[in-house]
């Protein structure tokens, strides 16, 4: 028997079996890879997620301290606003539900008190017959009688009355957190 033709009719079928061996662990690989990618950047947005969770906890939790009872009282007074007391209402036909009154005023936060006024070069001390600081230039001398010291600020005006209410600009703060 000649063992040429056999061997012949055997090639065509080894390289199909290496062929799709050599197919499949190509495919295998590139499968592979791609899930190992996917795997990462499951991994990077479980990540992000976590940080952006804890993100919006803390936004939250500071919504929610801001929004407090106390804090927004807080925030009320800093902007001016008094309790309004017990409500009054309306009926249809005009009459009045309640005893109406007037909001409590603000009361007057006191100024601060001048820093003392001290020249950059005097450093006299400052004993009960010489109080009043030299102005600029001039030096104190022993026999001097102390002089009140000259305020930037003027006082209320005396035709003030204590229903009158009293501002101050105040700057608008924040949490800062």
């Amino acid at each position: 028997m000649p063992s040429g033709p056999s061997s012949a009719a055997r090639t065509p079928f080894v390289l199909l079996v290496v062929v799709l061996l050599g197919g499949g662990l190509i495919s295998l690989l590139l499968l592979n890879s791609a899930l190992n990618q996917g795997s990462f950047e499951l991994s990077e947005l479980k990540k992000k997620t976590t940080e952006l969770t804890d993100e919006e906890q803390a936004l939250q939790r500071d919504v929610d301290d801001s929004s407090a009872p106390d804090a927004l009282e807080r925030r009320a007074r800093q902007l001016g606003m008094v309790p309004g007391g017990s409500p009054v209402f309306l009926d249809p036909d005009g009459k009045v539900r309640g005893v109406p009154s007037e909001a409590a005023s603000p009361k007057p936060t006191p100024p601060p008190a001048p820093p003392p006024a001290n020249p950059a070069g005097a450093t006299a001390p400052a004993t009960p017959s010489n109080t009043a600081s030299p102005a600029p230039g001039e030096s104190a001398k022993p026999g001097d009688t102390p002089k009140p010291p000259a305020s930037g600020t003027p006082g209320p005006p005396a035709s003030a009355t204590p229903d009158t209410p009293r501002t101050t600009a105040t700057a608008p703060t924040t949490s800062g957190r």
